[in-house]
């Protein structure tokens, strides 16, 4: 058994399609309870953009489904508050074995990255139920035990920084009390303080990197994340260009895309 927030249910399966098309099913189900689903194993893992996310045994692989979810464009800011508490994790974790010299940071949109190598990932899913309740899921993989190599940019896993790596329901009670702390900061001070800490934990301002939108490649310097959570990039030009969703790449780290 773990220990949970107030409120929260989990569940734990040992094989399942995709933890997020779990979540699914309990809306179509109208399940009525927020709740933390965990998987041994992802048969159909998946990340952003219809991307397949490696899902091997040991790995940290959860979904937090909620029934009620807000409307669209708050529901997006929830990507910031489910990277902070994956970064807030991490760094449980590496203090706790006193490893403070490892250096966490968090890639915009919401990777964790350690020392520059990506070692989680988020997906966030929803649909309106009807048209009084729309739901949500928070898809979030963490690296524990192994990571995947054949990948675009540098990736790691806590086992290379910890003698001992904890299992993937240790890693889910650290996760979700981080969750729901910075959840209700969220729900009681709005955006703001979330994007300011969001801010103090960015890799990369002021330094160069490659954004890849849907139909072209932007080059620059990252110049800063704005009220609304888009990124800022200062291209070749000078100009200033807002970026609400895309990949984006910093060569120094061997990130080339």
């Amino acid at each position: 058994m773990i220990s949970l927030p107030n409120g929260y249910h989990w569940l734990h399966l040992k094989t399942v399609d995709s933890t997020n098309e779990e979540a699914r099913r309990m809306a179509e189900a109208n399940n009525p309870r927020p709740t933390w689903i965990v998987a041994d194993v992802q048969t159909a893992g998946r990340g952003r953009r219809g991307r397949a996310w490696d899902s091997p045994t040991g790995n940290l692989m959860t979904t937090l489904y909620l029934p009620d979810a807000p409307e669209p464009k708050l529901a997006g800011q929830l990507a910031f508050v489910a990277g902070l508490a994956l970064e807030a994790t991490v760094r449980h974790f590496l203090d706790r074995q006193g490893r403070q010299a490892a250096s966490v940071s968090l890639k915009w949109p919401n990777d964790v990255l350690m020392d520059g190598k990506k070692a989680s990932g988020i997906l966030l899913e929803s649909t309106q139920q009807d048209k009084h309740r729309r739901w949500l899921a928070i898809g979030l993989g963490l690296n524990l035990t192994s990571h995947p190599e054949d990948t675009p940019y540098p990736a790691t896993d806590l086992s290379a920084y910890l003698s001992q790596v904890p299992s993937q329901l240790e890693a889910l009670e650290v996760l979700a009390a981080a969750f729901e702390r910075i959840y209700q900061q969220w729900k009681m001070g709005g955006f703001a303080p979330v994007l300011q800490a969001w801010r103090g934990v960015a890799h990369g301002i002021g330094s160069p990197l490659v954004a890849r939108l849907e139909n072209r490649e932007i080059k620059g310097i990252f110049m800063d994340i704005d009220e609304k959570g888009a990124l800022q990039l200062q291209d070749e030009a000078g100009e200033t260009q807002v970026i609400d969703a895309g990949d984006i790449f910093f060569p120094e780290n061997g990130q080339n895309g």
